[in-house]
């Protein structure tokens, strides 16, 4: 297999259904539709999204049960972005290679565009629920995983630990609590959310939160090497913010020799997550921690 192949197989996948529903109506309100698609489909990885269709054929053998939800965790994904990147927040000018979406349609237009794809995200999670079966449930607890996992419990707990943390805060604790929350609970509700949706027992599901909590980490920790030491063009954005805003990174605090250490500790200890399953059936999870720890972009 080669991880770069099936990444690029199942984005287009996403994509494809991305299109069916992202709204693009000519109401009064398309401006805010045109600004909401512009980001969706500004590029990007869809790293998140893919995490949620592969656990469900691992478990299944499908991905279809999934794809909603995948969509929505995506949606969130790239709203987030759209708002980090913000003067208020990180202040970029780029992103995926583009001009940020407030360099395109306005502060204004931008912040509404964020909040219009969160919105829409759990719309589109919740018509995936069929309320006509029992299995209502796994949905609602798979919804309810992204819910916990953006909120002010993950996600936007983390960036509000970012944004309040300041030279004199710099700490271990401080760090993983930030990188725990703002980057690694969206990747782990990703993988576990689509496992929860193919019908994963509750040991299957641990171990994939595990494997997603160290991939999704080892993740952050590349990202601030890569803001060090990585090629722009690559990127598709600016590097060197994060020591020119002062960011507490992993770097700012070990230095770059222990966060290539820390980072092959964090394969090890996805590749031991995955003991439990068959080899060949994941395979590609093996394959993409690989890819992981040695991404240029």
């Amino acid at each position: 297999m080669n991880i770069l192949d099936e990444l690029s197989k199942y984005k287009r996948i996403v994509d494809l259904e991305l299109e069916k529903v992202m709204p693009k109506e000519d109401f009064p309100q398309k401006h805010i539709f045109e600004a909401m698609c512009y980001s969706i489909f500004a590029g990007g990885k869809r790293l998140r999204p893919v995490l949620t269709l592969k656990t469900s054929e691992l478990i299944s053998g499908s991905y279809e049960d999934a794809m909603q939800i995948a969509l929505g965790i995506e949606m969130i994904h790239t709203y987030s972005l759209i708002h980090d990147d913000l003067p208020a927040m990180d202040n970029d000018d780029f992103r995926r290679g583009k001009p940020t979406n407030h360099k395109v349609f306005g502060e204004d237009i931008a912040i509404l565009a964020g909040d219009g794809l969160l919105n829409l995200a759990y719309e589109t999670m919740l018509n995936t629920i069929p309320l006509n079966s029992r299995d209502y449930v796994k949905y609602i607890l798979a919804i309810k995983e992204v819910g916990k996992a953006a909120g002010v419990f993950g996600m936007i707990g983390g960036q509000t630990v970012d944004i309040k943390t300041n030279e004199k805060s710099f700490n271990e604790e401080r760090l993983m609590f930030i990188h725990n929350n703002k980057t690694s609970a969206l990747i782990e509700a990703s993988i576990v959310s689509g496992a929860m949706v193919a019908g994963a027992n509750e040991e299957q599901i641990e171990h994939l939160r595990e494997y997603g909590r160290s991939i999704g980490l080892c993740y952050q920790i590349r990202d601030d090497i890569l803001d060090k030491v990585g090629d722009k063009s690559l990127l598709g954005k600016n590097t060197g913010s994060d020591e020119i805003n002062h960011k507490l990174t992993y770097l700012s605090l070990f230095g770059m020799d222990n966060a290539i250490i820390k980072i092959q500790s964090l394969y090890n200890e996805a590749i031991e997550s995955l003991s439990i399953f068959d080899k060949e059936r994941v395979r590609f999870f093996k394959e993409l921690a690989s890819y992981l720890v040695h991404r240029e972009s």
